[in-house]
C-alpha cells in the first residue's frame, strides 16, 4: 500500500510533553501550534501600518476574498485526500477543464446553467473515482497517479477548447454564483466557510473522520481494525474531485471566459495552503482551519507585496519560500520536541529499573 505523506509526522503526544512550568516554556511550545496564526496577525498589522490608505480597507478585503475563494476551495479539496496520506494534484489540473466545460455546456450545447453545474461537479467526482482506482486498485503512488491523470485532463481541456477562449452569453443566474454579494462581502467567501465547517465537523466529530485520520497515520493498523482502507481512500478522492468541480464552476462564473491558460497557477497555492495547514493548529495533522490559515497567509502576504509594487514573479516566489520556511520551522521544532520526549522516556525507564532497596534486604554475597 502506497502513501505519499504521513499525516502524523508532527502529531503531538501530550502524555510525554510534561508540564510547562514557566510562561516562556508555554510560549515556546505554542509556536509550532499557533506560529502561523501569529504570523498571519503580524503580517496584517505590518501591512496596515505601512499601507494605511490601501491595505486596511473594505475594498481590499473584498478583493482578497473574491480572488482567493477559488484557491481556498482547491486547498480544501486537496486537504481531503491528504487526511488519508495521499496527494491529489488534479485539483490544479482539473479546474482547467471544469471551468471551460461549465461555460461550453451552456454556450455551445445549450444546457441550462443549473444542469451544467451539476454535470461539472459530477464529472469531477467521476474523475476522483479514476484517481482512487489507480491509487488503491493499481497501487500507484498518489503523487505519480494524479500527476499522470492531471496531465491527461489538461490535454483534454486543450483539445476541447482548441487552444482558444470559450466565450458566450451566460445567464445572470450563473454569473451570480460567484459575482454576488452577501452581507456586503463576496459570496464566494461564504461558500468557503460553509465547506470548511462541513469538513471540520466530518473530520473531527464523526467516525468517518476518525477512520480517515487512522488511515493516514497507519493504513495497515486501520485495516487490521476493520476499516475499509480502499473504500475510504476512494471516497476521499471522489469528494476532492467533486469539490474541485465546484471550484471550476466558481472560476467560470467569475471570469465568464474559459481558457486553458487559466487554472494551473492555482495548483501551487492550493497545495501550499494545504501543506501549511498541517503545520499549524494541530501540527502534523492535516486540518481544515490550518488550511484556511495557510491560504490567508498567502493571500495577505501577496496582496501587501503587490501593493508595494512587487514584480510579476513575486507571487510564485512567495508561495514557494513560505512553504519551505514553514515546513522547516515545524520540522526543527518537532526535532527539539522529540529529543525532549526521548530524554523523558529514558528518565522514566531509568527510574523503573532502579527500585528502592528494602530495609531488611539481605546483603549480596
Amino acid at each position: 500500500m502506497t502513501s505519499s505523506i504521513k499525516s502524523t509526522a508532527l502529531e503531538p503526544d501530550r502524555s510525554l510533553d510534561g508540564d510547562a512550568l514557566t510562561l516562556v516554556q508555554r510560549f515556546v511550545r505554542a509556536i509550532p501550534v499557533y506560529g502561523l496564526v501569529m504570523l498571519l496577525v503580524l503580517l496584517a498589522l505590518l501591512f496596515s501600518v505601512l499601507l494605511p490608505d490601501t491595505f486596511p480597507t473594505l475594498f481590499n478585503l473584498r478583493s482578497i476574498l473574491a480572488d482567493k475563494s477559488v484557491i481556498a476551495l482547491l486547498a480544501l479539496a486537496a486537504t481531503i485526500p491528504m487526511v488519508t496520506g495521499k496527494i491529489d494534484l488534479t485539483v490544479g489540473y482539473g479546474i482547467v477543464l471544469w471551468h471551460i466545460l461549465a461555460i461550453s455546456l451552456q454556450t455551445k450545447f445549450g444546457v441550462p446553467w443549473p444542469l451544467a453545474v451539476l454535470i461539472v461537479i459530477a464529472c469531477g467526482g467521476l474523475f476522483g473515482v479514476l484517481n482512487g482506482l489507480l491509487v488503491e486498485m493499481v497501487q500507484i503512488d498518489s503523487f505519480i497517479a494524479t500527476l499522470g491523470t492531471g496531465t491527461v485532463i489538461y490535454a483534454v481541456a486543450l483539445w476541447h477548447s482548441g487552444g482558444r477562449q470559450v466565450i458566450g452569453d451566460l445567464p445572470d443566474g450563473f454569473v451570480a454564483i460567484a459575482g454576488g454579494n452577501f452581507l456586503g462581502l463576496p459570496i464566494g467567501a461564504f461558500y468557503v466557510l460553509a465547506v470548511s465547517v462541513a469538513l471540520w465537523l466530518v473530520t473531527e466529530f464523526t467516525p468517518l473522520g476518525r477512520a480517515l485520520y487512522v488511515i493516514g497515520a497507519n493504513p495497515k493498523a486501520a485495516q487490521l481494525n476493520g476499516i475499509s482502507v480502499r473504500k475510504h481512500v476512494m471516497g476521499a478522492f471522489i469528494a476532492s474531485g467533486a469539490l474541485s468541480g465546484f471550484a471550476g464552476v466558481m472560476l467560470a462564473s467569475r471570469l465568464q471566459i474559459g481558457q486553458a491558460s487559466v487554472g494551473l497557477e492555482f495548483l501551487l497555492p492550493a497545495l501550499v495552503g494545504a501543506f501549511l495547514g498541517s503545520t499549524t493548529i494541530r501540527p502534523g495533522r492535516v486540518n481544515v482551519w490550518g488550511t484556511l490559515v495557510g491560504v490567508a497567509i498567502l493571500a495577505i502576504g501577496i496582496s501587501g507585496i503587490q501593493q508595494f509594487g512587487g514584480a510579476f514573479y513575486v507571487e510564485p516566489l512567495f508561495n514557494g519560500l513560505t512553504l519551505l520556511v514553514s515546513i522547516g520551522i515545524a520540522g526543527w521544532a518537532q526535532q527539539r520536541r522529540n529529543l525532549s520526549i526521548k530524554r523523558r522516556i529514558a528518565e522514566r525507564q531509568l527510574g523503573d529499573a532502579v527500585p528502592a532497596s528494602p530495609a531488611n534486604a539481605a546483603p549480596i554475597r
